[in-house]
């Protein structure tokens, strides 16, 4: 009868392995919820790092110029210092240079319309004679910005700011106060806020430097430099730093948009800290599945040594542990992945944070995941070692 097993069982090793997880149907489900929820620690982890980065340089995105001016002490959006607009404009002339814009940043006390309660909103200066930021709701109602006391809201703004998209949409005026100075709403763009920065207000120069009361006219935060088409930017950027003293720096838009990154990445714990819960999930879920395949290898060693016993080889043996392992690697990662997308979109609705799933993560969640269970399985298998087929006797 075992020279009967042998050859048919030696031919189906995948099978013998499914047979195996399927015996104990609660131990493969405690398995399979082990790795769904490691993988649906590893997809938020991710996610939140990736919606980190990507709202982190909206704004730089925006920009509507090659070529970025900021304080040399400058750090990141959330830590701008202001340098003398007189920079901006010496370098005006440069060959290739179409035009210089100076923005101002601040955060300024908001006042909800609903319930009156103040928040802090990041409010961006700009001149409305200049197309600055390629939005569409701030290219479409650059003119009201010239009125007196008028600003364009953040659609994607978190709740505390009251609805005001709704109620614009809806037809419904906006008037509301900012640092104790009334202004109307008069337009929506959308910019996804960030860790740091809950929503946007954008306004004019003029009626920024009104609300802010606090500031210096000709103190600005950031001048973006649009060059003519067919200019070597790189060239432009050696004859302005020639120029330039060394109390500002210029960039290119993509190196200012990496540097804020990196900002985050490495000068703030939350990049770590996002890169450790990763590898803590991945961790569990080598635990988890270690104690099953371990269990699983313990239960059936009689078994294992009888088939040594007929002649099949460790090789073998060692093959059907590690296609369990890439079986539960499979049956886990379906679920924790359709969970994690809806756990992406709830985060979404309720924090406005650009939490999106995309191929290259799961597939990279993938790779993780069988490598987890398949190093699980390398530390199952050496009790098939103990499988001495003079123990069945």
């Amino acid at each position: 009868m075992a020279k009967n097993l042998a050859p048919d069982t030696k031919k189906k090793p995948l099978f013998l392995s499914w047979l195996q997880l399927r015996k104990e149907r609660s131990r493969l489900l405690v398995a399979i919820a082990g790795i769904s929820f490691a993988d649906l620690l590893m997809f938020l982890q991710m996610g939140f790092r990736g919606a980190l980065f990507s709202s982190a340089v909206e704004f730089h995105d925006s920009l509507n110029g090659e070529i970025v001016m900021l304080s040399s002490r400058s750090r990141s959006l959330i830590s701008l210092d202001r340098f003398t607009e007189r920079r901006l404009y010496e370098i005006a002339g440069v060959t290739g240079v179409e035009s210089v814009s100076p923005i101002y940043l601040n955060s300024l006390q908001w006042r909800n319309p609903d319930n009156k309660e103040i928040w802090d909103i990041y409010a961006i200066g700009i001149n409305p004679e200049h197309s600055v930021m390629n939005l569409s709701g701030v290219q479409a109602n650059r003119e009201k910005l010239r009125e007196p006391d008028t600003a364009l809201f953040n659609a994607s703004s978190r709740q505390e700011f009251g609805a005001i998209a709704q109620q614009f949409e809806s037809g419904q005026p906006i008037i509301t106060e900012i640092n104790e100075r009334q202004i109307q709403i008069r337009g929506l763009f959308h910019l996804s806020p960030t860790f740091g920065i809950n929503g946007y207000l954008i306004t004019s120069d003029v009626n920024f430097l009104r609300m802010a009361n606090f500031r210096q006219k000709g103190l600005i935060d950031v001048g973006v430099i649009k060059l003519k088409p067919n200019t070597d930017v790189q060239a432009v950027l050696a004859e302005m730093r020639s120029r330039l003293p060394n109390d500002v720096k210029v960039m290119t838009r993509d190196d200012y948009a990496k540097a804020e990154v990196a900002f985050w990445n490495a000068s703030t714990p939350v990049g770590y800290t996002f890169d450790l819960g990763v590898v803590i999930a991945f961790i569990v879920g080598a635990v988890i599945v270690y104690q099953i395949l371990y269990s699983d290898v313990t239960d059936h060693l009689p078994e294992y040594a009888t088939l040594k016993a007929i002649g099949f080889r460790d090789r073998y043996l060692l093959i059907v542990v590690f296609q369990e392992a890439l079986i539960l690697a499979a049956l886990g990662f379906i679920p924790g992945t359709a969970i994690a997308l809806g756990v992406y979109r709830i985060t979404f609705i309720a924090t406005s944070l650009p939490m999106a799933m995309d191929v290259g993560r799961v597939i990279f969640v993938f790779v993780l995941t069988a490598m987890m269970c398949t190093a699980s399985a390398a530390m199952a298998v050496r009790k098939l070692q103990t499988a001495d087929p003079a123990d069945i006797f």
